[in-house]
């Protein structure tokens, strides 16, 4: 299996790559964004001398209890970070042989208007929590030679879907990527060029984000790279009680172990340095089993 984008080629089975989060507001979740683009560039080179393969960058908070920035905005918060990707991992070398180097860059956005502005300026990747409504953003993603990251979810970003229930969540996953990876391709992507996103926690409870964790290689018929979305969430706070996302990055590890046996191919988070710890001595032990 390879993942390609912007000429550049992956290839898996590989130790799974790590995307360290950068949240350019003020209303991140998990308390560590900032709008000081100063402090976004300094948390990616963070990221990037902890081991980071893909920086994902994002303008505006997911977060359902938030209203939504103008387009305008959104895209003027991302573009001085592209502009200063490179200080990111200038003048460093990679922490090992599997670190991907220089680093990606995803860009997290949903709106076509600031994929457009934002990859046009140079992202490797689109990271797209609208659960591809329709086909443009595929269309934006293969315009650039990005790849493109489809995340399952049910109706609008940024609104409350904790209503939506399923009788069985990973046959919906399953006819979800179906339909979604068809859209794609017919709107010019690359079938190389698609991740596949569970969206843990997005119109999810407990119980289906678990299942998905558990039954995670049921995903992987698809023979596309899965990504998995651990940090701090919901379901994780859920299982041991703890409110402050800040706190929860030892259940974080946890999932990043369960994720790695189960096949997961990239893991999105915010403590990249215990994270990449944990899959340096996880990687060893299993060799090439998560594949």
């Amino acid at each position: 299996m390879i993942l390609t984008v912007t000429g550049r080629t992956v290839e898996f089975p590989r130790r799974p790559l790590i995307m360290g989060i950068v949240n350019i507001n003020d209303d991140s979740f998990a308390g560590d964004g900032s709008l000081e683009i100063e402090r976004a560039v300094a948390t990616a080179q963070a990221h990037v001398l902890f081991g980071a393969d893909i920086i994902d960058v994002g303008g505006e908070s997911a977060r359902t209890n938030r209203s939504q920035i103008d387009e305008d905005e959104e895209s003027a918060r991302i573009m001085p970070f592209i502009d200063r990707f490179r200080e990111c991992y200038a003048g460093k070398a990679p922490v090992d042989g599997l670190q991907l180097f220089p680093p990606l860059l995803s860009i997290n956005t949903w709106r076509p208007k600031v994929a457009e502005a934002t990859l046009r300026l140079g992202g490797d990747l689109l990271n797209d929590l609208s659960a591809l409504p329709t086909d443009e953003n595929a269309a934006i993603a293969a315009k650039y030679g990005a790849g493109l990251l489809i995340m399952h979810s049910v109706g609008l970003p940024k609104q409350r879907h904790t209503h939506v229930q399923y009788k069985d969540v990973l046959c919906t996953l399953a006819s979800f990527f179906d339909q979604k990876i068809r859209q794609a391709i017919a709107a010019g992507l690359a079938p190389e060029a698609i991740v596949l996103d569970p969206g843990i926690d997005f119109a999810k409870q407990k119980p289906d984000n678990l299942r998905i964790y558990r039954e995670l290689e049921q995903l992987k018929r698809f023979e596309r790279p899965i990504l998995l979305p651990v940090s701090r969430k919901t379901v994780i706070g859920d299982v041991l009680g703890i409110s402050n996302p800040a706190d929860r990055d030892a259940g974080t590890i946890a999932c990043v172990v369960a994720g790695t046996l189960r096949g997961a191919s990239i893991f999105r988070v915010h403590n990249v340095h215990a994270v990449a710890q944990a899959l340096r001595v996880i990687f060893p032990i299993i060799g090439n089993r998560a594949e």
